[in-house]
């Protein structure tokens, strides 16, 4: 889960005036990030063998 250091750490990366789509798209980075961090944690991975498969596939 993000935290609300997290958030305002990045905030501070954003100009003086931004979009709401700005500060939703970085927090949606965020919670993509820290829950790719906890799949990587729990050994929910892909071998890279496995991704270029499916990259093979997909990029058809």
């Amino acid at each position: 889960m993000i935290t609300k250091k997290q958030i305002l750490i990045s905030m501070k990366d954003l100009p003086e005036s931004f979009s709401a789509e700005q500060i939703i798209d970085k927090i949606i980075l965020l919670q993509k990030i820290d829950l790719g961090l906890e799949q990587s944690k729990s050994n929910k991975v892909v071998s890279e063998s496995d991704a270029r498969k499916k990259l093979k596939k997909w990029l058809k």
